[in-house]
């Protein structure tokens, strides 16, 4: 009977346990993934994590702006100070809908994993 302990082989002979020593080549031949199972869904997860930071950060500034300067300014021809205060409505709509979405797709991320791991 043989077993992987660190960078030591066990054997099990006639009398009692040896232990070896392994050389470099035949400890590195074990695959990393064995280790770390998860690595794909703690990619997909930082990367879905990365992305609505982003959104969260660029699409509400963003609109404000535009829809301030653009829509409210521009389109409709409203006053300064109403301006503000209409553009400032689209953006914290747009922060609730981000906060929707992530939450939507986190949700769906987090049971398609575990009815991954489920199935294994």
């Amino acid at each position: 009977m043989r077993g992987h302990c660190g960078g030591f082989r066990r054997t099990r002979g006639g009398g009692g346990v040896v232990m070896e020593r392994l050389g470099p080549g035949s400890v590195s031949a074990v695959p990393v993934a064995e280790f770390r199972p998860n690595e794909g869904s703690l990619t997909s997860t930082l990367r879905t994590l990365l992305f609505f930071s982003a959104l969260m950060i660029t699409l509400p500034v963003g609109l404000y702006f535009s829809s301030k300067a653009y829509v409210f300014e521009g389109s409709l021809g409203m006053s300064d100070r109403d301006s503000y205060f209409y553009a400032a409505i689209v953006a914290v709509v747009t922060v609730h809908v981000v906060l929707a979405l992530f939450v939507y797709v986190a949700w769906n991320e987090g049971s398609r994993q575990w009815r991954e791991g489920k199935q294994d």
